[in-house]
Protein backbone atom coordinates (compact mmCIF):
# COMPACT_ATOMS: atom_id res chain seq x y z
CA UNK A 1 0.00 0.00 0.00
CA UNK A 2 1.06 3.44 -0.18
CA UNK A 3 1.21 6.37 2.44
CA UNK A 4 -2.23 4.65 4.86
CA UNK A 5 0.15 1.47 5.32
CA UNK A 6 0.64 3.60 9.23
CA UNK A 7 -2.64 3.98 11.30
CA UNK A 8 -1.31 7.03 12.45
CA UNK A 9 -2.34 10.97 11.36
CA UNK A 10 -5.20 10.14 8.91
CA UNK A 11 -7.88 12.43 8.33
CA UNK A 12 -11.18 11.00 6.65
CA UNK A 13 -14.26 12.49 5.32
CA UNK A 14 -17.30 10.93 7.03
CA UNK A 15 -20.17 9.22 5.62
CA UNK A 16 -21.21 11.86 2.46
CA UNK A 17 -23.42 9.50 1.30
CA UNK A 18 -25.83 12.23 -0.47
CA UNK A 19 -23.24 14.86 -1.09
CA UNK A 20 -20.32 13.24 -3.32
CA UNK A 21 -19.71 16.67 -5.35
CA UNK A 22 -20.06 18.64 -2.25
CA UNK A 23 -17.60 16.17 -0.24
CA UNK A 24 -14.96 15.80 -3.22
CA UNK A 25 -14.97 19.90 -4.09
CA UNK A 26 -15.13 21.01 -0.23
CA UNK A 27 -14.26 18.44 2.59
CA UNK A 28 -11.84 16.03 0.65
CA UNK A 29 -10.35 19.25 -1.48
CA UNK A 30 -9.03 20.79 1.97
CA UNK A 31 -7.87 17.56 3.69
CA UNK A 32 -5.56 16.85 -0.02
CA UNK A 33 -4.50 20.36 0.93
CA UNK A 34 -3.71 19.64 4.43
CA UNK A 35 -1.67 16.39 3.37
CA UNK A 36 0.19 18.63 0.74
CA UNK A 37 1.28 20.71 3.40
CA UNK A 38 2.35 17.96 5.95
CA UNK A 39 -0.44 18.58 8.44
CA UNK A 40 -1.78 14.93 8.03
CA UNK A 41 -0.11 11.97 6.66
CA UNK A 42 -2.81 10.40 4.82
CA UNK A 43 -6.65 11.38 3.68
CA UNK A 44 -9.68 9.35 2.23
CA UNK A 45 -13.10 8.51 3.12
CA UNK A 46 -15.36 6.26 5.57
CA UNK A 47 -18.79 5.01 4.51
CA UNK A 48 -20.39 2.41 5.16
CA UNK A 49 -21.47 1.56 1.57
CA UNK A 50 -18.83 0.27 -1.38
CA UNK A 51 -20.04 2.81 -4.41
CA UNK A 52 -19.24 5.95 -3.47
CA UNK A 53 -15.72 4.61 -2.19
CA UNK A 54 -15.07 2.91 -5.11
CA UNK A 55 -16.14 6.46 -7.09
CA UNK A 56 -13.63 8.73 -4.71
CA UNK A 57 -11.18 5.75 -6.12
CA UNK A 58 -11.88 6.51 -9.39
CA UNK A 59 -11.54 9.95 -9.30
CA UNK A 60 -9.40 11.46 -6.61
CA UNK A 61 -5.98 10.72 -4.66
CA UNK A 62 -7.12 8.79 -1.49
CA UNK A 63 -4.59 7.21 0.43
CA UNK A 64 -7.04 5.18 2.39
CA UNK A 65 -10.75 4.24 3.11
CA UNK A 66 -12.51 2.74 6.19
CA UNK A 67 -15.05 0.68 4.33
CA UNK A 68 -17.75 -0.15 7.71
CA UNK A 69 -19.28 -4.15 7.66
CA UNK A 70 -18.93 -4.79 3.91
CA UNK A 71 -16.18 -6.85 4.09
CA UNK A 72 -17.13 -9.32 6.85
CA UNK A 73 -17.78 -13.22 7.13
CA UNK A 74 -20.94 -12.06 6.31
CA UNK A 75 -20.78 -8.77 3.86
CA UNK A 76 -18.19 -9.31 0.94
CA UNK A 77 -19.82 -6.71 -1.32
CA UNK A 78 -16.34 -4.76 -1.42
CA UNK A 79 -15.00 -7.15 -2.55
CA UNK A 80 -16.77 -7.19 -5.83
CA UNK A 81 -15.32 -3.64 -7.22
CA UNK A 82 -14.22 -1.34 -4.49
CA UNK A 83 -11.04 -4.29 -2.91
CA UNK A 84 -9.89 -4.94 -6.27
CA UNK A 85 -9.86 -0.96 -7.38
CA UNK A 86 -7.58 -0.22 -4.23
CA UNK A 87 -5.11 -3.18 -4.52
CA UNK A 88 -4.40 -1.55 -8.34
CA UNK A 89 -3.98 1.88 -7.27
CA UNK A 90 -2.43 1.25 -3.78
CA UNK A 91 -5.25 2.54 -1.35
CA UNK A 92 -5.08 0.90 1.68
CA UNK A 93 -8.68 0.11 3.30
CA UNK A 94 -9.16 -0.08 6.71
CA UNK A 95 -11.95 -2.56 7.76
CA UNK A 96 -14.61 -1.46 10.38
CA UNK A 97 -17.27 -2.64 11.44
CA UNK A 98 -16.29 -6.06 11.11
CA UNK A 99 -18.72 -7.91 13.61
CA UNK A 100 -21.67 -6.40 11.93
CA UNK A 101 -23.36 -3.92 14.59
CA UNK A 102 -22.66 -7.05 16.74
CA UNK A 103 -24.50 -9.65 15.38
CA UNK A 104 -20.90 -11.76 14.18
CA UNK A 105 -20.24 -11.08 17.94
CA UNK A 106 -23.30 -12.22 19.79
CA UNK A 107 -25.03 -9.65 19.26
CA UNK A 108 -28.54 -9.38 18.12
CA UNK A 109 -27.85 -6.25 15.44
CA UNK A 110 -26.80 -6.04 11.70
CA UNK A 111 -26.44 -2.51 10.76
CA UNK A 112 -27.04 -0.72 13.79
CA UNK A 113 -31.11 -2.56 13.75
CA UNK A 114 -32.38 -5.55 15.14
CA UNK A 115 -31.05 -8.37 12.53
CA UNK A 116 -33.95 -9.63 10.46
CA UNK A 117 -34.60 -13.33 10.53
CA UNK A 118 -32.35 -14.08 7.24
CA UNK A 119 -29.10 -12.54 8.85
CA UNK A 120 -29.79 -14.66 11.91
CA UNK A 121 -30.09 -17.41 9.86
CA UNK A 122 -27.04 -17.08 8.02
CA UNK A 123 -25.29 -15.85 11.33
CA UNK A 124 -26.39 -19.61 12.47
CA UNK A 125 -24.48 -21.19 9.83
CA UNK A 126 -21.59 -18.91 9.77
CA UNK A 127 -20.93 -20.16 13.94
CA UNK A 128 -21.65 -23.61 12.90
CA UNK A 129 -19.10 -23.76 10.01
CA UNK A 130 -16.73 -22.14 12.48
CA UNK A 131 -17.95 -24.60 15.34
CA UNK A 132 -16.54 -27.64 13.29
CA UNK A 133 -13.50 -25.91 13.11
CA UNK A 134 -12.99 -25.10 17.10
CA UNK A 135 -12.98 -21.42 16.21
CA UNK A 136 -15.13 -18.80 17.34
CA UNK A 137 -16.96 -16.83 14.87
CA UNK A 138 -15.79 -14.00 16.32
CA UNK A 139 -12.27 -14.68 15.53
CA UNK A 140 -12.93 -15.21 12.10
CA UNK A 141 -15.11 -11.81 12.00
CA UNK A 142 -11.97 -10.10 13.28
CA UNK A 143 -9.40 -12.06 11.14
CA UNK A 144 -10.85 -12.16 7.49
CA UNK A 145 -10.64 -9.05 6.22
CA UNK A 146 -6.76 -9.08 7.00
CA UNK A 147 -7.05 -11.78 4.35
CA UNK A 148 -7.07 -9.32 1.34
CA UNK A 149 -4.13 -7.54 0.52
CA UNK A 150 -5.78 -4.37 0.18
CA UNK A 151 -6.74 -4.46 3.83
CA UNK A 152 -4.28 -2.54 5.80
CA UNK A 153 -5.93 -2.28 9.09
CA UNK A 154 -8.82 -3.97 11.16
CA UNK A 155 -11.00 -1.30 13.33
CA UNK A 156 -13.12 -2.71 16.15
CA UNK A 157 -15.45 -1.00 18.83
CA UNK A 158 -15.03 -2.41 22.14
CA UNK A 159 -16.72 -0.46 25.35
CA UNK A 160 -14.02 -1.92 28.06
CA UNK A 161 -10.38 -2.81 28.52
CA UNK A 162 -11.89 -6.76 28.73
CA UNK A 163 -13.49 -5.88 25.44
CA UNK A 164 -10.41 -4.84 23.49
CA UNK A 165 -7.89 -7.74 25.64
CA UNK A 166 -11.21 -10.33 23.65
CA UNK A 167 -10.49 -8.87 20.36
CA UNK A 168 -6.67 -8.77 20.42
CA UNK A 169 -7.01 -12.60 21.35
CA UNK A 170 -9.12 -13.58 18.65
CA UNK A 171 -6.97 -11.80 16.17
CA UNK A 172 -4.10 -13.64 17.58
CA UNK A 173 -6.05 -17.16 17.57
CA UNK A 174 -4.26 -19.49 15.07
CA UNK A 175 -7.46 -20.08 12.64
CA UNK A 176 -6.98 -23.32 10.37
CA UNK A 177 -7.03 -22.93 6.17
CA UNK A 178 -9.89 -25.41 6.21
CA UNK A 179 -12.06 -23.10 7.69
CA UNK A 180 -11.48 -20.34 5.38
CA UNK A 181 -12.10 -22.88 2.29
CA UNK A 182 -14.71 -23.57 3.99
CA UNK A 183 -16.01 -19.31 4.39
CA UNK A 184 -15.24 -19.38 0.77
Amino acid sequence: MRRCAVSRDVALVHDPDDHYDDALAGAYHALAQLRDEGVVRAIGVGMNQTAMLARFAREADPDCFLVAGRYTVLDRSAADELLPLCEERRIGVIAGGVFNSGVLAGGKTFDYETAPPAVVARVAVLRETCARHGVPLAAAAVQLPRRHPAVVNVLVGCRTAGELEEDVRLFELDLPQDLWEELG
